[in-house]
């Protein structure tokens, strides 16, 4: 590790100050940018500490939705999100004991890995990013694999979740690491609306199985998955998987949501 400047401001409005500096960089949980500097991959000279700051921690209930703080806890959000069970399971399934205990939801979503569990939810779910700034629907905010809408030293401050009438995450986990293979998020609204999101599996990082959305909006049965493919033109190939595995797995992770809602 190389020497940085380390700030923890108590307020929301001293925090943005601070990452108007040049080289700062704000620090959530920490478990992607303190191994990413370990690694010279991002080398800012100050970091900006979120934990300090009250308001952006917590869970509450906003009439029909669920408003996480950006720096709740994955194993806050596993304990505390019982109004929507297919979140607070997906955040109990995320890597192990001590990231759940650091990783934070804001900075997962921030960070926007493309086998990460969050964006999944957020963009199943049809949830709205929270910011200093502004409100960003899901939909608008995952721009690529690592790439989000958020603009230099724009700070997440809370996630609104609107809660479906059934939801439910499945996962095949990369066994090392517990990262998403392939991870598909399932959920279906009370206006019959079905989202399907689906992360791990392609170049494009986390996206929308539109046709699958289509199929289970007319008849939500694992069934009416049956005649549809997946290609796997643009599925991530690695040691873990083939482009043809990633694609298989797609169609049969959304099926398992399905039953399991």
């Amino acid at each position: 590790m190389y020497d940085f400047d380390f700030e923890k401001p108590s307020s929301l409005d001293a925090a943005v100050a601070l990452l108007g500096d040049e080289d700062a960089m704000a620090l959530a949980g920490g478990q992607t940018l303190i191994p990413t500097m370990k690694q010279r991959l991002a080398s800012p000279g100050k970091l900006v500490s979120l934990a300090g700051i009250a308001e952006l921690s917590g869970i509450a209930r906003q009439g029909d939705a669920l408003r996480i703080g950006a720096t709740t806890t994955h194993a806050e959000v596993a304990s505390g999100a019982g109004d929507y069970p297919a979140l607070a399971a997906l955040a109990a399934g995320i890597a192990d004991p001590a990231v759940r205990n650091r990783g934070t939801l804001g900075g997962s979503v921030a960070n926007n890995d493309p086998s990460a569990d969050y964006p999944a939810a957020v963009l199943g779910s049809g949830a709205t990013i929270r910011t200093d700034r502004r409100e960003i629907a899901a939909d608008d905010f995952f721009q690529g694999m690592f790439e989000t809408a958020l603009e230099d030293g724009e700070i997440i401050t809370a996630i609104d979740f609107p809660i479906p009438d059934a939801a439910n995450y499945q996962k095949f986990k990369q066994p090392a690491s517990r990262f998403a293979l392939v991870g598909v998020f399932v959920a279906k609204f009370a206006d019959g609306a079905v989202r399907v999101a689906v992360t791990g599996a392609s170049q494009e990082g986390v996206h929308r199985w539109r046709d699958a959305e289509t199929a289970l909006s007319r008849d939500f049965r694992s069934d009416a998955l049956m005649d549809l493919d997946v290609a796997p033109l643009n599925m991530i190939e690695d040691i873990h998987g083939s482009r043809d595995y990633r694609a298989h797995l797609v169609k049969v992770l959304t099926r398992r949501a399905v039953e399991g809602c």
